[in-house]
């Protein structure tokens, strides 16, 4: 398939548009794009760069919404953006080294229970709560773990982020949401530099997907800042099962496994 064709970027840009509306409401954007995009023909390390750099303009449309409707300031966040940072850069150049399809059998089992506690706890989320460790401790352990996790592995990112803001600070979900969002934004970056570094990127298809990314973002932050609880939810219960359903059922032939397989191969 020629990737610039009016056709193939109409429907990636269109397949970007749903990603960054989804991804900026519970994550899990990327299931939609890695695959539209290997589907395209690119290799799968092109597919990772690429992903990167549109899912950052995803992120960072719905980074924009939240600061300027004032649900969250970055710079109160310098520690825990500064640990994402560093953790998404070791994740993503651990990747050439280590085998992530281990991952695999661990990630579902999270995932679940992410989705069990939404469904088993309705009022989770729905106000402030109590906050159980101190911002520097969350940055440390939680910054630091789920950015490692994005830079080497990648799928429900966001939805990790959410539920530790919701269970270990006591934030509602609008409120997880829209820091969320800040720490996506912060992995996005880390990896993207990494993918750049290694000349994989396609920046015609992935500044397209970034636009659309941009748009379907806008309208995602604009329904959680509007609904809050009511619509973050049932999203992140559906994100949760979705991502774990992909997980699973695509046993032998792993997309991802062979995305970072793949990458290993290539920066080895």
């Amino acid at each position: 398939m020629d990737l610039l064709t009016p056709e193939s970027l109409g429907i990636l840009f269109a397949v970007g548009l749903l990603a960054g509306f989804v991804d900026s409401i519970a994550g899990g954007g990327g299931l939609l794009t890695i695959p539209a995009l290997l589907a395209a023909g690119l290799s799968p390390a092109e597919a990772l760069a690429t992903g990167k750099l549109q899912s950052s303009f995803g992120s960072l449309s719905a980074t924009i919404k939240f600061v300027r409707r004032g649900e969250v300031h970055p710079a109160s966040m310098r520690t825990m953006i500064l640990c994402t940072f560093v953790g998404a850069g070791a994740g993503a150049t651990l990747v050439q080294m280590l085998d992530p399809s281990f991952l695999r059998d661990v990630i579902p089992i999270l995932l679940i229970g992410i989705a069990l506690y939404l469904l088993l706890s309705p009022k989770a989320g729905d106000v402030d709560a109590h906050q159980r460790i101190g911002e520097h401790a969350f940055a440390l352990s939680i910054g630091t773990g789920i950015g490692f996790y994005d830079g080497f592995f990648g799928p429900g990112t966001g939805t990790f982020f959410a539920i530790a803001f919701v269970s270990l600070l006591g934030y509602n979900l609008r409120k997880a949401t829209a820091h969320t969002k800040v720490l996506n934004l912060t992995s996005n970056l880390a990896s993207l530099l990494f993918f750049i570094a290694g000349g994989h990127v396609l920046w015609t298809v992935g500044l397209v997907m970034g636009v659309a990314q941009y748009i379907g973002a806008q309208a995602g932050a604009h329904m959680v800042i509007r609904n809050g609880a009511r619509v973050v939810r049932p999203m992140l219960v559906v994100a949760s099962i979705v991502i774990t359903a992909k997980l699973v059922w695509t046993d032998e032939h792993n997309i991802l496994r062979e995305l970072f397989s793949a990458a290993a191969a290539w920066v080895a």
